[in-house]
This record gives C-alpha cells, sequence and structure tokens, in this order.
C-alpha cells in the first residue's frame, strides 16, 4: 500500500475518486495528462494493493475509492493518543495554506474538537519525556551516564563532573572549562535511578529560565536496557533548548554503547575540541 500511495499519480487517482467516485477509465483518463495505457497501469497498481475497487455496470467497468486499507494501516500505527495531535497539525496545515484569513488556531482547534466530538489534545509543557532502548548491560550505561570521558563522547563534547552522592554538586563543562549547566544529585541509585536538577547556564536567555529537573531510569529488558529520560517542571512556555537536545544525545549514547563509535553530526560536535 505504501508502495502504491508514493507515486503522485497514484494519489491523484485517488483525490479524483474521492471527489467524485465510480468513474470509468475514459472519464479519469480526461483527468490526468497521461495516455490511456498510464493510467490503467496505475490502476492496476491501486487495485494490487486495495486502494481501489471496480465493478461492471453493464459494458463499463467502474472504479471505486476503497478506504479500508489506509483505515487498517490508521488503526495499527496512530494511536488515540497521537490522534488528536496529528489532526490538530494536518488541519492547521490546510487552513494556512488555504485560507487567507482565518480564525484564532486555539478558537478553530476548539471548534473541530466540539464538531468531532472529542476534547481538545493539550500537552504538558512541563514535562518532556524520552525512551530509548540499548543493548548494553545496566552498569555499562550508568557508567556512561556518570563518567565524564565517556559523556563528552555522546554530551555534544560536555563532560561531567560530581562524586554522584545525594545531595552533592554537578557541573556539566566544556573542554575549555566553562559550565554550561549545574545542579544537584536529588538521588542515586546506581544503575538504575538518578534524579538531578538542572539549571542551564550558556545563555543569558537560557539562565532566566530557571532549575528543572532530570530523571534518568534505566531497565533491563533481556539483554538490553531500556532508558527513560524525564526532563520536567519546565516553565510554561519552556525554551526548546533546554530540551531539543535530548534525542540527539541519547541517539549518541546509544551508538557508542553498541558501536563504540561516536556521532559525527555538528551538534554532537559543538564542544569538541579541535582535532
Amino acid at each position: 500500500m505504501f508502495r502504491a500511495l508514493a507515486d503522485p499519480t497514484r494519489r491523484s487517482l485517488l483525490d479524483e475518486l474521492f471527489e467524485q467516485d465510480g468513474q470509468t477509465l475514459s472519464a479519469l483518463e480526461r483527468r490526468l495528462p497521461m495516455s490511456r495505457f498510464g493510467v490503467m497501469k496505475h490502476l492496476k497498481v491501486l487495485e494490487e494493493a486495495g486502494l481501489v475497487t471496480t465493478k461492471r455496470r453493464g459494458r463499463e467497468k467502474l472504479h471505486f475509492l476503497n478506504p479500508v486499507p489506509i483505515r487498517l494501516v490508521h488503526d495499527r500505527w496512530v494511536s488515540k493518543y497521537a490522534e488528536p495531535w496529528a489532526a490538530g497539525l494536518s488541519g492547521l496545515k490546510q487552513r494556512i495554506e488555504e485560507q487567507p484569513t482565518m480564525q484564532p488556531v486555539e478558537e478553530q482547534t476548539q471548534m473541530d474538537s466540539e464538531k468531532s466530538g472529542r476534547r481538545p489534545w493539550t500537552a504538558s509543557p512541563e514535562e518532556k519525556v524520552f525512551e530509548i532502548y540499548i543493548k548494553t548491560t545496566p552498569e555499562r550505561l550508568w557508567e556512561a551516564i556518570t563518567d565524564e570521558g565517556m559523556r563528552r563522547r555522546y554530551n555534544f563534547g560536555v563532560g561531567v563532573a560530581s562524586d554522584w552522592r545525594p545531595g552533592s554538586h554537578y557541573e556539566l563543562g566544556n573542554p575549555t572549562g566553562g559550565a554550561i549547566a549545574e545542579g544537584e544529585i536529588l538521588e542515586a541509585d546506581p544503575p538504575h535511578r538518578l534524579v538531578q536538577s538542572f539549571r542551564a547556564l550558556w545563555s543569558e536567555d537560557i539562565k532566566r529560565e530557571g532549575t528543572s529537573r532530570v530523571t534518568w531510569e534505566i531497565e533491563q529488558v533481556a539483554d538490553s536496557c531500556r532508558l527513560t529520560v524525564t526532563h520536567d517542571q519546565l516553565g510554561a512556555d519552556a525554551n526548546g533548548e533546554l530540551y531539543g537536545g535530548w534525542p540527539m544525545i541519547l541517539s549518541g549514547l546509544k551508538t557508542l554503547l553498541e558501536t563504540g563509535e561516536s556521532l559525527t553530526t555538528p551538534g554532537s560536535l559543538r564542544y569538541a575540541p579541535a582535532p
């Protein structure tokens, strides 16, 4: 089905059938800038994918849009939690592109929710959760989180210094000695759970964001570990710089532990020493 939908001409055919279902090959041919044979080939692919079904009416063969496969994919991959968010983004895109003037987004979203019978989806701006599976042991993962040298290899070149005891201070610093973040160890249960306060220092704007909290939770799953990082106690309109780097940091951590290599993306090398 995904292969069938990948072609823009086939998507156009589905759009035509959405606008007017039950069309003949001749009618569809007139709507597309291609030969009859080309339209037939595209319709065959759509039929094989189950996206188009046909019926004979006398001497005519009519083509109908079949939405069931798309709905099955929707139900399989788009959860009830993600659907309102995805629908909201899709609706926002459509309104911006199609309407020169529009109602405020909040008002329109509320109206859309009332029409659909759903409660509007809202994300808590105070908490961000990231989860990743890494093929390693809890002890090795804990070491990678708390060891200064290992931390530099996946954390933008930034190391960390602390004795990792509850109540102790810790500091994230770049190779030149400047601190970019600091905080207190609130909980430490190696190699399972680490809770830290977090105060970013890399710019004046970021300093004004104040103190938040980062929790690392390690759970062994067969021969791997599930690492959950929760960054919470953020302000209502927290600057995205506070939490936007977590996906890259965790990707770098996974790469390091599973391959021994370091990511070489620009973000990963931001504070790394020059070669």
